[in-house]
């Protein structure tokens, strides 16, 4: 995997670039739908690809380590295979859902024990056979096993937590360095900077991470319930701290405003949620604001999803018709706003680089962000 720095805002620490890997390139900054179990929940491939336009998808290791289960996707051939996507994959360690289902997981030194969502019975994550299921699964970019300290956590917890961290990415490190991938292309590691809202965890974690030499960095344990000032606070204190030639990931991260302002401090991956799953219960983003289509003002309505979209969606469909499918239970309307929603992501992170590079990124953020924090 490679990174080349293409332009920088003159205003803000914005930055537009292009990450090549072997399964094809992709401009930065860019967002990624979660295909958390192999799929983009409600859109086929070619939407993806030709209405969404989106460059790579993300995987989960947890759900994919469980079901369909490495020995499925080792005899597929990986991932790509598997799925019949052909462009670039990111996966996640998985460390953010083991660490989430608190009552039934237990962390030491060595890894972390936890018990399946699905039968109940109990499996291990150690660095090592992390890294060897993350092979196995044959993503481009992998993450290393970390553990996802609270945004509410006490010092002392936040500094365990990350001394703990710190040690297994060393062994992540060690291992992925120590073994070859499966399907014939190489895989990039990322660490995962991680520290709280603590700024010297954060550089701590930094310089930690940054001493392990990789293709690029993540950046966790943000929007997990700190107050949003804080995590801008954290993107700032990090941007001198990682190497500017290195693509940054900001994992989990967000609402179209979220996104626009890591860009902002310099972040150039995102991945969220949030476009599908509210999109599944009626929420559209539109570049005037946000519709929640279950209120009644929407019933006739018969305008474009948003004027302004640039998907097939957004001037097929009126917001009546929508509301009138969510309303009604229909799985339609799952698929046509999560597919709407993607797509006003990817315009919102292209529209992003094409400001970058005329100089204007700063100015423009500014009047936007204004609308898309707005409730239509």
């Amino acid at each position: 995997m490679t990174f080349e720095l293409l332009a920088k805002d003159p205003a803000s620490n914005a930055r537009s670039g292009r990450i090549t890997t072997a399964h094809g390139a992709i401009q930065t900054p860019i967002f990624m739908p979660v295909g958390t179990v192999g799929s983009v929940k409600g859109v086929y491939h070619k939407d993806l690809k030709d209405d969404v336009r989106a460059q790579i998808i993300l995987g989960n290791t947890y759900h994919l380590y469980l079901r369909p289960g490495l020995e499925i996707l080792r005899k597929a051939g990986g991932l790509h295979c598997f799925t019949s996507w052909d462009r670039p994959m990111l996966t996640d360690s998985g460390g953010f859902q083991v660490f989430s289902l608190s009552p039934i997981r237990k962390i030491g030194p060595d890894g972390c024990t936890f018990s399946s969502h699905i039968d109940g019975s109990r499996h291990t994550f150690t660095p090592e056979n992390n890294m060897d299921t993350q092979r196995t699964i044959g993503a481009d970019i992998i993450m290393a096993l970390d553990e996802c300290c609270p945004g509410d956590a006490e010092y002392a917890y936040a500094e365990k937590s990350l001394n703990l961290t710190q040690r297994w990415l060393e062994r992540c490190v060690a291992r992925f360095d120590s073994t070859e991938p499966l399907y014939g292309y190489p895989q990039a590691l990322f660490p995962i900077v991680q520290g709280c809202v603590y700024p010297d965890l954060r550089k701590r974690a930094a310089e930690h991470a940054v001493a392990m030499d990789r293709e690029g960095y993540a950046i966790g344990g943000l929007a997990v319930g700190e107050p949003t000032e804080k995590m801008y606070e954290m993107l700032e204190l990090l941007h001198p701290l990682l190497p500017a030639g290195k693509p940054r990931y900001l994992m989990g991260v967000g609402t179209p405003a979220n996104i626009l302002e890591g860009i902002a401090r310099g972040v150039d991956m995102f991945d969220c949620v949030m476009p599908t799953r509210n999109g599944r219960n009626g929420m559209i983003f539109t570049w005037e604001g946000t519709i929640n289509l279950r209120n009644a003002k929407w019933a006739d309505d018969f305008s474009p999803l948003d004027p302004q979209g640039t998907s097939f969606v957004d001037h097929t469909y009126t917001r009546a018709y929508v509301r009138h499918l969510t309303v009604a239970g229909e799985m339609l309307a799952a698929e046509i706003a999560s597919e709407h929603n993607l797509a006003f992501y990817l315009d919102l992170v292209t529209k992003a680089r094409e400001h970058i590079f005329a100089g204007d990124f700063a100015a423009w953020k500014d009047a936007v962000v204004k609308k898309l924090e707005t409730r239509l």
